[in-house]
């Protein structure tokens, strides 16, 4: 099982016009709404601070992108970038995760990125255009690659997240309030398979699918070589700490020139998997430089995920 790349790769690149998307653009959030679909994207420009750009397509390849970023920078807290977004819709409401990386760190202990700190945020919005900050899911730690569920389970919102080297899963009733009691680790990298591609780090990708036998992840992960590949991981449905399956073979990993060189070289980063008519789109940014684009078919990445 391998997602196929996109002959049109790569979709979207750097505009050398601008000023603040004219150095690097990837990492994006797609969602489909209505018949199109809607990217936030990841970009950095003369100042090499991230902001996020909006672009909108009918065929999820060609894009009109907005001249000027939706999301910017507001405060100390998030004055060096706002980084790799995921994008979701629950009961008519968007919700963008964010990384907010900044001068001010916020919590308890010593900052975690020099002198400054991360903060795994969550905003809102009801056109996709204008978002209202909510606040992050934890303070005081390096704790990124957080993403929603796209609907509440039991009761309650659950969002997956990144406490470096494993993912973990958060709940909340409101959004606005995470117990650390809430929270639990579900896996991590495989650290006593010496050959595993995901041996030393793991991270969630897009937001979780929802199909009969499970919620579906694609993830991230590398191990001493420091490659960033793509696995699947299947969840229980009621209980998403549960595992029910993880196939040891990566079904993604850098290839193309723009994939292994760039601005860091050897990465492909997802954080976007709409399913759109049975396909999935995995939407990726290469080198942290351009964004691309690799598809499979739901049912057959399902029964890679249940039987790899």
């Amino acid at each position: 099982m391998q997602l196929i790349r996109h002959p049109a790769n790569p979709i979207l690149l750097p505009d050398p016009t601008s000023d603040w998307e004219c150095a690097n653009v990837f990492n994006p959030a797609v969602i489909y709404h209505n018949g199109l679909f809607h990217m936030h994207y990841r970009a950095q420009g003369l100042d090499w601070i991230s902001r996020i750009g909006y672009a909108v397509s009918a065929d999820g390849v060609h894009w009109n992108r907005m001249r000027r970023p939706v999301l910017a920078p507001l405060d100390g807290t998030d004055s060096r970038g706002i980084e790799d977004p995921r994008v979701l819709e629950i009961e008519g409401v968007f919700y963008m995760c964010y990384t907010a990386y900044g001068r001010e760190f916020s919590g308890n202990g010593e900052p975690t990125h020099a002198r400054g700190g991360i903060l795994p945020m969550i905003a809102r919005s009801h056109n996709l255009i204008t978002w209202e900050r909510l606040g992050p899911i934890v303070r005081g730690e390096d704790n990124k690659d957080h993403v929603l569920f796209p609907r509440k389970i039991n009761g309650r919102y659950a969002a997956l997240h990144r406490r470096w080297p494993d993912v973990w899963l958060a709940w909340s009733d409101d959004l606005l309030t995470w117990r650390e009691s809430d929270m639990a680790p579900i896996y991590g990298p495989r650290r006593d398979d010496p050959n595993a591609w995901d041996g030393k780090s793991v991270g969630s990708n897009g937001v979780p699918i929802e199909t009969e036998q499970g919620w579906l992840l694609i993830n991230h992960g590398y191990n001493d070589d420091h490659v960033y590949k793509f696995g699947v991981v299947l969840l229980d449905l009621d209980d998403p700490t549960q595992v029910i399956s993880r196939p040891k073979t990566a079904i993604f990993e850098p290839e193309e020139l723009w994939e292994l060189r760039g601005d860091v070289p050897n990465v492909v980063f997802s954080s976007a998997n709409p399913v759109v008519d049975g396909a999935v789109y995995v939407y990726y940014g290469g080198g942290d430089h351009v964004i691309g684009l690799a598809t499979c078919r739901l049912d057959e990445l399902l029964d890679f995920a249940l039987k790899g």
